[in-house]
């Protein structure tokens, strides 16, 4: 049977896509390149020509997971019928919409990410996301702060409190996850809806503005989000 040849970018996302399987399965630490290299069918030689390491491999898929995060916020920026504070809404906006629409996926994912022994993992994709998205909030402050719209005076901080709000949250949507009934459900809803309000009513402080200026989560976005994996799994059992 004749070598199928692969443009280098396919192979190299087909690399991808084995590893980031393996890791959330079996835990960042725990799966080996040599468990990647079994489960992509490919010779040591071709896999270490795409990635050196264990570390650079870790790397580019963090990377892949910021970009996949980013989709679609470029053309919020250029936006030329909104302000600095409708940039930086619409930004919010868009990572909310994309949380919504791939919930019943992502909690596969979240399941997964938020487990011990992926806290590796979990931490380099949040500081690829925080060093592809920081700089855009950076941007959209400033210009809030050159037009009058803001009144800050540390741009990079303000997107610093913007990025660290997931981190944040992580204990609270990991110990619903790992205590699993209906309660445990609820509670984390009742500490993650607060909590949005906490940063939402925080950013319009530090930013300047009235409060109710910053929408990081609309009415029942909480709910949505967490309760995906209940709705997914009653839509099965029927």
């Amino acid at each position: 049977m004749p070598r199928v040849i692969k443009h280098p970018e396919l192979r190299r996302e087909e690399l991808l896509d084995h590893a980031q399987a393996l890791f959330l399965t079996q835990g960042y630490d725990k799966a080996s390149l040599n468990d990647v290299i079994a489960s992509a069918g490919i010779s040591k030689g071709a896999f270490y020509h795409y990635f050196p390491s264990k570390e650079a491999l870790l790397e580019a898929l963090a990377d892949r997971f910021a970009r996949q995060a980013l989709a679609g916020v470029q053309d919020i920026l250029h936006d030329p019928g909104l302000d600095p504070l409708g940039r930086l809404n619409g930004l919010l906006s868009q990572s909310r919409r994309a949380k919504i629409e791939t919930a019943p996926e992502a909690w596969a994912l979240f399941e997964t990410m938020f487990r011990p022994e992926n806290l590796v993992l979990f931490h380099r994709i949040n500081l690829a996301a925080s060093a592809s998205f920081s700089p855009l909030l950076v941007k959209v402050i400033r210009q809030g702060i050159e037009d009058g719209t803001f009144r800050t005076f540390d741009p990079e901080g303000v997107a610093d409190i913007v990025m660290q709000f997931g981190m944040a949250t992580r204990d609270v949507v990991a110990k619903a996850i790992a205590g699993g009934s209906d309660a445990d459900m609820e509670a984390a809803i009742e500490v993650l809806e607060k909590r949005v309000r906490l940063y939402e009513i925080a950013l319009d402080r530090i930013l300047g503005l009235p409060d109710g200026s910053i929408r990081i989560g609309e009415p029942g976005y909480v709910r949505t989000v967490m309760t995906a994996r209940r709705r997914t799994s009653a839509g099965k059992a029927r």
